[in-house]
């Protein structure tokens, strides 16, 4: 059973513009970006993100995984920030977690990577662990 296509339609992920998002990460709110390897390399990536992808090549995504890394970088009820290549990804996730009882806000890069490129914010390369 896929569990983000049985998401709760009342879990609302909060949009938010490359303006805002910068206002939140200086704020210390978290940015994870679940983009896969291959992208990192291609776009670059948003100074500061944690890089932890969460669906594979088939889109398939192993959950208790990616939380246990998540849990290490962010707490589950305090806000954090989700990032893709165009915030369809995000959006998907950030409104499954929405609708669990042990998150708290979720909020996304609306427009993804591409739309903080394309408006000239900065990228740093990808570097391997």
């Amino acid at each position: 059973m896929n569990l983000l296509l049985n998401t709760p339609s009342e879990a609302v992920v909060g949009n938010l513009s490359n303006e805002e998002m910068v206002a939140q990460v200086s704020a210390g709110i978290p940015m994870i970006d679940i983009r896969r390897n291959y992208e990192w390399e291609e776009t670059g990536v948003i100074k500061g993100s944690h890089l932890l992808t969460f669906f594979d090549e088939r889109d398939e995504y192993d959950l208790e995984a990616w939380l246990e890394q998540f849990d290490k970088v962010a707490v589950r009820d305090q806000p954090f920030i989700l990032v893709c290549r165009m915030g369809v990804r995000t959006a998907k996730l950030g409104r499954y977690l929405n609708g669990r009882k042990d998150f708290g806000t979720v909020l996304h890069l609306h427009q993804g990577i591409t739309g903080w490129i394309a408006s000239g914010m900065p990228v740093v390369p990808h570097q391997e662990d």
